[in-house]
């Protein structure tokens, strides 16, 4: 019921930038944190940047400076602003977040999005 969809993404030379969007949908009562991910092949999937419902921030070291994570409550969505991107950004990005579907039992649930490719050429 509860979905996330990834966009924004696409194939983009070194030094330039992407803006990524996430938007969930379906059976929400309260979005609570949501992130960024991502993976390349053969590599473990890498947290990029995380933001609390109140907008706290937390970056990896490796995008810090570069990259800016934001979100609109009222839109369900959240946002991944890349500017002065590397080739080692290219990746499978992924849209997170923690759900309380319900606030009758206030149970929070982590979904996943399909992941939207970013390519940085050199």
């Amino acid at each position: 019921q509860v979905q996330l969809v990834e966009s924004g993404g696409g194939l983009v030379q070194s030094g330039g930038s992407l803006r990524l969007s996430c938007a969930a949908s379906g059976g929400i009562a309260r979005i609570n944190a949501m992130g960024w991910y991502r993976q390349a092949p053969g590599k473990q999937r890498e947290l990029v940047a995380t933001i609390t419902r109140g907008g706290s921030t937390d970056y990896a070291d490796s995008v810090k400076g570069r990259f800016t994570i934001s979100r609109d409550n009222a839109k369900n969505m959240v946002y991944l602003q890349m500017n002065s991107l590397k080739p080692e950004d290219t990746a499978v990005y992924y849209c997170n977040a923690k759900i309380i579907r319900s606030l009758a039992t206030f149970a929070e649930y982590t979904y996943w999005g399909q992941g939207t490719q970013v390519t940085v050429s050199s």
